[in-house]
This record gives structure tokens, sequence and C-alpha cells, in this order.
């Protein structure tokens, strides 16, 4: 995958990102005469927690670009600082964007992606088309919540105390993660994605990089502030709000209340809701969400967009089969 160098305020970073077309699933640029979305993915887990939406053709009418953020994934750089928040991380996405020459962007966010694509419309607001936010976090951390996080990064740490990877206390972090994440009911994608995430976690969040981990993972979300009415004025773009409803951290109050201060703030905000699916549903209910997707950039459009091609391929198909995912299989949970 192809990186981009980007020097912020808060340091210099490698970015590793993809570029899928209608054309192309690893493709060097976007189609200039196509809208582009811009997929910012959640805690823990890097760009192939899209997979759903790279591998649907409806989505792939448009440029699809994603990257891995700051301590995550393939992404490698100076340390994120002590104080690393939406602000910063919004500073971070609109030097990426001008490094690959990136047009104002519907920017797609899955949880922690939310905070990052919120404070891009806010900050820069020149670089958004269209916000669409699942699982939303425009709130200040709920304190159970916040207190979750803490205690997944505890374990996380207790899993080194012998200086060697201890897999068996490990997996207390990995479950509390996954808890979180997927309401600990993974299908064959979802166990894959695990796989293939946990080794990446060992490398970047070994105890030399435990404050790197915690910043990334938890001061990035339980530091955060609500903004000020001015501050949301900012967005000046159509927003869709998607709501989770297996959801086990948030309750649909929460996004309730921010859509609210979206429209106390004069937003054009909507909320959409899918049944049953858990926080970062993007990734388990893929028809339903790329559908809402789908829907919402169309509208957003000002011109017409060409069909969806017949048939795509995702830019990790491979990677992921290759890590035991079952393409054909049914998604049932597995163990």
């Amino acid at each position: 995958m192809p990186t981009a160098k980007v020097k912020s305020s808060t340091g210099k970073t490698k970015f590793n990102y993809t570029i899928s077309t209608p054309s192309s699933s690893s493709a060097k640029h976007i189609d200039k005469s196509l809208p582009t979305l811009l997929f910012i993915h959640p805690v823990y887990f890097g760009q192939q927690i899209f997979q759903r939406q790279f591998e649907d053709p409806q989505i792939r009418r448009f440029n699809c670009v994603t990257l891995d953020l700051r301590a995550h994934g393939h992404t490698t750089g100076e340390d994120v600082p002590e104080g690393y928040g939406a602000k910063e991380a919004a500073e971070d996405l609109a030097k990426f964007m001008d490094e690959i020459k990136l047009p104002p962007c519907h920017i797609v966010g899955l949880s922690m992606g939310t905070i990052a694509a919120i404070g891009l419309a806010v900050y820069y607001p020149d670089k958004v088309a269209s916000l669409f936010l699942v699982s939303p976090l425009g709130l200040e951390e709920p304190t159970d919540v916040a207190d979750g996080r803490r205690e997944i990064a505890e374990y996380w740490k207790e899993g080194f105390n012998t200086g060697q990877p201890d897999m068996e206390v490990l997996s207390d972090a990995v479950y509390g993660a996954v808890q979180l994440a997927f309401s600990n009911n993974l299908d064959g994608l979802g166990n894959t994605l695990v796989a293939i995430t946990l080794p990446l976690a060992l490398k970047n969040w070994g105890p030399k990089q435990f404050h790197q981990y915690d910043r990334a993972t938890v001061e990035f979300f339980n530091n955060r502030k609500e903004y000020s009415n001015d501050r949301l004025s900012q967005i000046r773009v159509p927003v869709k709000l998607v709501h989770c409803l297996g959801d086990v951290a948030y309750p649909q109050e929460y996004t309730e209340k921010f859509m609210q201060q979206l429209k106390d703030a004069a937003v054009a905000v909507s909320l959409s809701t899918i049944p049953e699916a858990p926080h970062f549903g993007l990734a388990t209910h893929g028809d339903i969400a790329n559908r809402i997707l789908h829907d919402f950039i169309i509208s957003c459009c000002r011109s017409s967009v060409p069909p969806a091609p017949q048939e795509v391929i995702s830019p990790w198909e491979a990677e992921l089969v290759k890590a035991g995912w079952d393409k054909g299989g049914s998604d049932s949970e597995d163990d």
C-alpha cells in the first residue's frame, strides 16, 4: 500500500493509505470526475474494517479512500504527543488530503473516526463535502465507557508483565475491545479482522509504546469536550448520523442529544438507525449501512454519478482470505 509523508504541528507521520476507484481496487490517484469518500476508522482496527464498503459495487461508484491513523495499522512516524485530540487529528487529515491531492470529501467516520471527522468539519470546513457518522462520538465520553476504556488498557499492559506477551492475559483486553466493538458477536469477517489486527497491536503498543497506546485508545476519547454552538455552526454541509441499536456502550439518546446540538447550531442533520447492529455496525451490517450511505451521498451530489460497476474486489480481500476468512461462508458466529 502507498504511504503519504505529512508534517503537522504534532510531528511527522508516514500515513499508510488506500485509494479504490470503480475500475481499480488499488489506484494511485482518484478519478477526478467522481465524488470522493474518505473513510476514517475506529479505535484498535485499521482500514480493513471497511471491507464491506470497499467490496460493494454501489459504494465503489465513487472514489473510496482510507488510511491508518496515527499509532494504528501500518502507519508510522513520530509519537502522538500528550494532549493530541480532535483538532490535532483534523490537522493531520487536512494535511494528508493536501499531500495526496484530494478534493473536498464526503467523510465517512466510524466511532473514533467520527471524532476526527467532526474536527475536520469544524476546523477545516472547506475540506468536507458531507459527514456520514456511524456511532458518532460528538459528546463527552460517558463515565462508564471511559472507565471501560481504562480497564481494557490496564489488561493490555498486564499482558506484558513478564516481558513477553502473555496471550492469556492479553485475551482479556481483546475480549473487552470486542465487547465494545462487536457486542462479542463476531462473524467470520470479524474474527479475521481481529486475527490480522492483533499482531500489529503487539508491534505498535508494546511496553516501550504504552504511552502511545494510552494516548491513542484512552485519552483521545476520555479527554474530549463537547463543542460549543459557535464551533458546530462551522459545519456547513449535510450530516447523517447513524446509530446502531445493538450498541452496548452508547444508548440512542446519546446520539439524539448530539443531533439536537447540531440542530441548535443550524446544521442540516438527520438520523438513521440499524437494528441489532453493534457499535462497529459498518463492519457487521454492511448491506443496511451501505444502502443508507449510498443514498445519502447521492442526495449530496450536485451532478449525476455513473452507474455502479458490475463487480469489484476490495483491496484487502487477498489478505483477509490468507488470514482465514471464508468469503463464501455464512456470517454465523464463529469460535
